[in-house]
């Protein structure tokens, strides 16, 4: 039974390796189209739109909604 766990325990760390970020795969991240919102002017004005029918503000960011019962 122990052999069976340490088996199974040593399968399941061998793929939590994690390879450090490299210098040039940064260039990559940093890239426009990499980002959440690539437009950030289409992004505003579509949370403006959002948070002016929801009659809320600031809720995309931090738990809870605009109605005031946190």
């Amino acid at each position: 039974m122990k052999l069976l766990f340490l088996f199974v325990t040593a399968l399941l760390l061998s793929a939590c390796a994690v390879e450090p970020l490299q210098a040039w795969d940064r260039g990559y991240l940093a890239r426009p189209e990499m980002a959440w919102d690539p437009d950030s002017l289409s992004a505003s004005q579509r949370n403006h739109v959002y948070f002016s029918k929801e009659a809320s503000s600031g809720a995309a960011s931090a738990g809870g909604g605009g109605c005031g019962c946190n």
